[in-house]
């Protein structure tokens, strides 16, 4: 396994081991000993809840976070096609504030992303579809729910799809901009 920190603070890109042969492929997809001591995640991290999302071409889901004794540590793999990962961090006192990372996560290469607590986080689909997992070290909740709208021209993301082609829910486009969004207090 190789670990690859970003330009956010905290939020690692891991690289398993695969092993390939004949037969197809295996690789461990989490080990909280072997993660913690090679400081893939934050060694405070205790993984609670594991969700999965499938989603059409086209689709963007996010920006989302959890706010307040909420936040959420989220480990984010695509087990099916490809999506664009974006994470934006939301941290005040965060030496990375208002960074953004974009990675392309698929599931032939098995990369994952560790997203610290306090960081906003979406995707796009850029295959047919997706099978999007993640797990988190806090229960969701729906009353500490927060974002920001995906399209802010102030985090100048280059989303992918003309606009008349991406799928977006009604309450991620009612999302507040960043300079309303980010406040976790």
């Amino acid at each position: 396994m190789k670990i690859r920190e970003t330009g956010i603070v905290g939020c690692n890109i891991i690289y398993p081991d695969i092993f390939n042969d004949e037969r197809g492929s295996f690789c461990e997809t989490y080990n909280k000993e072997r993660y913690i001591k090679e400081g893939a995640i934050d060694s405070g991290t205790t993984f609670i809840q594991d969700n999965l999302s499938f989603s059409a071409w086209a689709t963007i889901r996010g920006l989302h976070f959890q706010k307040g004794e909420h936040a959420q540590a989220k480990l984010v793999s695509c087990l099916m096609g490809e999506v664009m990962d974006v994470i934006v961090d939301c941290r005040e006192s965060s030496k990375s504030f208002g960074k953004i990372v974009i990675y392309t996560l698929d599931s032939v290469d098995k990369h994952q992303i560790f997203i610290p607590r306090g960081c906003a986080h979406g995707f796009a689909v850029i295959s047919a579809s997706a099978y999007f997992y993640y797990k988190c070290d806090n229960y969701y909740n729906k009353d500490a729910e927060g974002g920001i709208l995906y399209n802010d021209e102030k985090l100048e993301i280059d989303w992918p799809f003309i606009e008349n082609h991406r799928k977006i829910s009604e309450k991620d486009l009612e999302l507040p901009k960043w300079s309303k969004a980010y406040k976790f207090k």
